[in-house]
């Protein structure tokens, strides 16, 4: 790709980054501090990769995920997942019709541009497997027809990882279609002060539609113009391949720590996520620094660790380190 090609690009992520900001500024009116939170919310929209938010209660998780759906004026649905949730509460059913002897399909919510998976890890293993199809293939299957899920589509789902008890652990399946697994930590306390003085405000505002579904279509095919050069994606496929074989990068001491590395849907998400993060940064390029600041999000929920290595309180976000300070960055 040319200097000008580059330039072109640039000019291209330029006009959109008012846009952007708008979505920002909407979201921040009911959403304080996070900023990490919502920097990754906006790439997951801007990639049409779907996102796993895990936190403790109480950090807005479902909030910010409902402000962004505000902020974009496409359909939006929250499931609250439960242990009696079954797959046709979620993709749908046949309904029989006595009189005229026939069947009609009746679409389940996940028929929208944004859905909310409300502590997904609370629903078994037959609903979680429902939402594969629909997140890999953007389709679902209700009898003999299938069907295609309107676009954008987005699966934005939480987790609670302190209460076990009545809960279904994702498998791994599952946990790798999502593009990212957000961390969501406690705020600061000035963060904090800001967030009591918003929720005892009876006039808070609220988050209005400022972006249309076509024009976040329009964002994505962008975000995959975004230059890559050959050195960066192979530097993205070292990083991948040093989860597998540490032993070939001098990280000897992570081979009994893990158990499986990364799958390749991780460099595909890698390079999608970098090319976000530049767009955001308003480049039309993409650098290692872009790679190096989503690779915690990408790799940490497809590292699984040994037995060993949870024996020794060693978690997926130490082995992405000592890879990420090992890998030479070109």
């Amino acid at each position: 790709m040319s200097a000008i090609d580059v330039q072109q690009i640039k000019a291209e992520v330029d006009r959109c980054a008012e846009t952007v900001e708008q979505v920002r500024a909407e979201v921040r009116k009911v959403l304080v501090g996070q900023d990490e939170l919502l920097s990754r919310l906006l790439i997951a929209l801007l990639t049409g990769g779907h996102i796993l938010l895990e936190g403790v209660p109480g950090l807005a998780k479902t909030t910010a995920i409902k402000a962004l759906a505000a902020a974009v004026n496409a359909r939006f649905q929250r499931i609250q997942f439960t242990p009696d949730l079954l797959p046709a509460d979620l993709i749908g059913t046949l309904i029989y019709n006595p009189r005229e002897g026939s069947f009609s399909t009746k679409k389940g919510p996940i028929f929208a541009n944004l859905i909310l998976a409300d502590e997904i890890n609370r629903a078994p293993s037959k609903v979680q497997s429902a939402l594969l199809e629909a997140m890999q293939e953007r389709q679902v299957t209700i009898g003999d027809e299938t069907f295609a899920l309107p676009e954008p589509f987005l699966v934005l789902a939480t987790q609670n990882p302190i209460e076990q008890e009545g809960t279904y652990p994702l498998p791994e399946a599952q946990v790798d279609r999502f593009m990212l697994k957000v961390v969501v930590s406690y705020p600061s306390k000035a963060e904090e002060r800001k967030v009591v003085d918003l929720a005892l405000n009876e006039s808070a505002r609220q988050a209005k539609a400022v972006l249309a579904p076509e024009r976040i279509l329009e964002m994505q095919a962008l975000v995959r113009r975004v230059y890559m050069d050959d050195k960066v994606r192979d530097y993205v496929l070292e990083l991948v391949s040093a989860t597998r074989d540490p032993e070939s990068y001098k990280l000897g001491e992570l081979k009994n720590l893990i158990d499986y590395g990364a799958s390749p849907r991780a460099s595909i998400y890698l390079c999608l996520a970098a090319q976000a993060a530049a767009f955001l940064a308003g480049r039309g390029f993409v650098t290692p620094q872009d790679v190096k600041d989503v690779a915690y999000d990408i790799l940490r929920h497809r590292v699984i660790l040994s037995y060993e290595a949870e024996a020794e309180e060693i978690t997926p976000e130490h082995v992405v380190r000592k890879v990420l300070d090992s890998v030479p960055v070109p």
